[in-house]
């Protein structure tokens, strides 16, 4: 068993997080990363309302008596969902754990703080999480350039921020972004954080409600395989490489380019259907760039196990062989 600040906090075996993923954050998954250990996170804006989330957040509850959360993402729309609807929701149905993500939670964050659930925000910068500490949150989940989805527009790798974020944050912080096995587990350890965050690796498990050629994609893939698109619009994205993210990446290249100019490819709606019927290249969906280290599709409770059980291989083993006579000395 590997403990943290992190397990202990929230009551969960393993320091793992499946963290909100669009249209991907459902109750199979979940329930399935709870079951292994692990803490999974249902992503409330794929439910369509917050009635719908109410009955999702029902059916994980069928399936697993264990610790799960809910992911709520704050973003800029001309037409904002009903936040404080998807809110009342999440605490109706009792859950104890949110994960918010985005644009200035602290409303979010007072109004689940009232109520006693535990908040970990996801931010791409040492200064979003301290802010992020200011406003009461207990934990932090602190995205690298590797990940998928939005890295913020600083460019730090996870080798150099999640160190700089340890350096000054004090609550528990857990590593995301290019995570997907028992060495990235080990290195965010020893780089100060207290567990790790995986997306695209939970993506491709047999729970993953996804179409198979979609999981078949991410295995066939490497670490190149990804782009990063609205750059120019200064709100980058991390996408699988695909005909149609390379198509945004051209136009974007002229310059001048609008949201109006690439909108009828970008459509998350389209993304929806890569999910949902299987062809990689219909529309954009997202990947990290640890699709080069994902070599399999297990269940969550065969990668949850894999990956504790090399780890403490790895330290125990590998790492301790390294300090020679001392390790063993202090093991005595």
């Amino acid at each position: 068993m590997i403990k943290t600040r992190f397990t202990e906090l929230f009551g969960v075996e393993a320091p793992i997080v499946q963290g909100g993923m669009q249209w991907v954050g459902r109750a199979e998954l979940v329930a399935a990363v709870a079951n292994a250990g692990a803490l999974g996170f249902i992503t409330a804006l794929t439910q369509p309302t917050p009635e719908d989330l109410s009955k999702e957040i029902a059916r994980c509850k069928e399936m697993t008596d264990k610790p799960f959360g809910v992911n709520l993402t704050i973003l800029p729309a001309l037409k904002p969902p009903p936040y404080a609807e998807y809110r009342q929701a999440i605490i109706e149905a009792g859950v104890k754990i949110v994960e918010t993500a985005g644009y200035k939670p602290q409303e979010h964050v007072d109004h689940f703080k009232e109520h006693g659930i535990k908040v970990i925000h996801k931010c791409t910068a040492v200064r979003h999480a301290l802010s992020a500490e200011r406003m009461g949150v207990d934990a932090i989940s602190i995205d690298g350039f590797e990940c998928a989805g939005h890295p913020g527009e600083d460019d730090i790798p996870g080798l150099i921020l999640i160190p700089a974020a340890a350096d000054k944050v004090k609550i528990p912080m857990i590593a995301s972004g290019g995570f997907g096995d028992a060495r990235g587990l080990v290195a965010a350890l020893a780089l100060g954080a207290e567990g790790i965050n995986m997306g695209t690796r939970f993506m491709c498990t047999k729970e993953s409600p996804i179409h198979q050629k979609v999981k078949e994609q991410i295995v066939a893939n490497d670490e190149r395989a990804t782009d990063l698109i609205f750059r120019t619009l200064h709100n980058t994205a991390r996408v699988a490489k695909n005909a149609v993210s390379q198509e945004v990446v051209a136009i974007e290249k002229k310059g001048g380019a609008k949201i109006e100019d690439i909108a009828h490819l970008v459509s998350g709606q389209r993304g929806k259907v890569v999910y949902e019927e299987g062809d990689p290249d219909y529309g954009i969906w997202s990947a990290g760039m640890i699709q080069g280290l994902i070599h399999d599709i297990p269940s969550c409770q065969e990668l949850v196990s894999r990956i504790v059980s090399d780890a403490e291989e790895l330290m125990a083993n590998r790492l301790s062989r390294m300090l020679g006579g001392k390790a063993a000395a202090a093991a005595e």
